[in-house]
């Protein structure tokens, strides 16, 4: 029988970003339906490698310099790469080596609901799983993690766990209980007691709730990190674990995955974690259908309960009806909370794909967090230029998805022109594929109202493909300037208006 523990939450050390877990459920989506045997595990590893996704050690200066320019391997080397690098890894159910470093990679998204496997048995995709991989409907991202989360439990059959609560709503209904206490300043939940939460046994929010405020009452809103170390080893069948996980790394990943769903925001700075209250509606609905859940004792059974799309839950989300998009008022807040040169050193660090100190743009994704810093630049740095941004927001106006189908990232208007401006955090081949042709479509359709526009393409590096295809469509009449951040960035230092910055 195995030993079971109460144990802090993490869910994953492999899949931090929901980007890098799209581009590999990609990667395996071409076998929905099919066995899985070995040959096809080493496919879908070989594909991984060749388009840098998953990068062995043993590999010589040519491929890393491929996979830093996101440049995909050749079949020779992608062949090398896969030879010189067997696994040891050993994972229950599945065969030593390749097999279970498959599992390894693919688990987090099988105990979401996303796709279920087994060696030797079919790949199946769920319904969220297929959703959440519709490019076209980015938006769908909050629809299945907000249906994934409302239903995760602790105690599931694939964690070897005696926590018995589902994070998601011990959250919310601490939150609650703490915006109701007029002690405090209606806030939610302080990022330094979410360690806390992660620990605690049961989906006793009342219980938690109690804790806190008895934290609170002694050490105010800054208690120690031995304080709260001290409490969550009290809460834990182990009395050593990495310190620093409890206090930093597991809070901000739990802050990172809650963020999905569309339904919590970051107030103060970073420092508390509040409710959403555009989403109050799919807030309510959770709480009401999914507090009491089923004791499932088997990880098929748990999937299919998890993968099922709740529609009525769906429905409630602001992202399905009219997709929350962030207002003017708060985007100028946020042009004045930061400064110049903090937007300025966090565009570029993007650039260098280094990590942000920042408390509140370290939990936004990447790629969201591109397009959230360019707009603060042109409006920081232009500030007559009009700024549209169409990524979906909280009521903080901070980006948690992308823009629906079919819009730039980015609408400018500056005199009389519309300026469409797209980001993008990739460099290589995949640059031009996933990206030229939707600019292309997206200005067209302004072009056809007989609106006078043009696009500018904002990227660590352009593309050779890129550029040529930016030249190739001018003989339709079709404008796309490409610019490389750290240009855009000094040139907005230096230019009076967009049109000259963007030149």
């Amino acid at each position: 029988m195995p030993i079971y523990k109460y144990k802090p939450l993490l869910f994953t050390t492999t899949m931090r970003s929901p980007e890098r877990l799209k581009d590999f459920l990609t990667v395996l989506g071409e076998y929905d339906g099919q066995v899985l045997t070995n040959e096809i595990v080493e496919r879908v590893a070989k594909a991984l490698i060749k388009k840098g996704l998953y990068k062995p050690i043993k590999v010589s200066q040519t491929v890393k310099n491929k996979w830093k320019n996101e440049i995909e391997l050749s079949k020779e080397e992608t062949e090398r790469v896969f030879n010189k690098n067997p696994q040891s890894h050993k994972e229950a159910g599945f065969d030593k080596g390749w097999p279970s470093r498959f599992d390894t990679w693919f688990k987090i998204a099988k105990e979401l609901g996303f796709v279920w496997y087994w060696q030797n048995e079919k790949v199946e995709f769920s319904e969220s799983g297929k959703m959440l991989l519709d490019k076209a409907k980015p938006e769908n991202e909050i629809m299945v993690f907000a249906n994934s989360f409302s239903k995760y439990q602790r105690h599931n059959p694939f964690r070897r766990v005696l926590n018995k609560n589902i994070p998601l709503i011990l959250l919310i209904q601490t939150i609650q209980l703490l915006n109701k206490d007029q002690d405090f300043n209606n806030a939610g939940i302080s990022k330094l007691e979410i360690p806390l939460l992660l620990c605690w046994k049961d989906n006793n929010a009342e219980s938690l709730y109690q804790e806190i405020k008895t934290l609170r009452n002694k050490y105010g809103y800054s208690p120690s990190n031995e304080i709260i170390l001290e409490l969550c080893y009290d809460l834990l069948d182990e009395t050593k674990r990495d310190n620093n996980s409890i206090i930093g790394d597991y809070p901000d990943d739990f802050i990172r995955k809650m963020r999905l769903t569309g339904l919590i925001s970051l107030r103060g700075g970073g420092r508390f974690i509040d409710l959403n209250t555009k989403e109050l509606a799919a807030i309510d609905y959770i709480v009401k259908n999914y507090s009491l859940y089923p004791d499932l004792t088997t990880e098929k059974d748990f999937f299919d309960y998890i993968s099922k799309v709740d529609a009525n839950l769906v429905s409630t989300l602001s992202v399905y009806k009219a997709p929350a998009i962030i207002t003017s008022k708060e985007l100028d807040k946020w042009v004045k909370y930061y400064g110049w040169e903090i937007i300025k050193t966090e565009m570029l660090n993007l650039v260098q794909k280094k990590s942000s100190k920042d408390e509140i743009l370290k939990v936004i994704d990447q790629p969201l967090r591109l397009e959230f810093l360019t707009s603060l630049a042109i409006l920081k740095r232009l500030p007559n230029v009009s700024v549209k941004p169409n990524f979906i927001s909280d009521d903080e106006g901070l980006p948690t998805s992308f823009a629906s189908g079919g819009k730039p990232d980015i609408e400018c208007l500056e005199n009389k022109d519309t300026i469409l401006v797209e980001v993008t955090l990739l460099t290589g081949t995949q640059q031009h594929i996933r990206e030229s042709f939707s600019i292309r479509r997206h200005l067209e359709d302004y072009i056809v109202r007989g609106i006078k526009a043009y696009s500018v393409f904002i990227s660590p590096q352009a593309f050779i493909d890129t550029r040529r295809y930016a030249e190739f469509i001018k003989t339709d009449g079709i404008e796309v300037r490409i610019l490389d951040i750290d240009k855009f960035v000094y040139n907005l230092e230096e230019k009076t208006t967009l049109n000259e910055a963007t030149l």
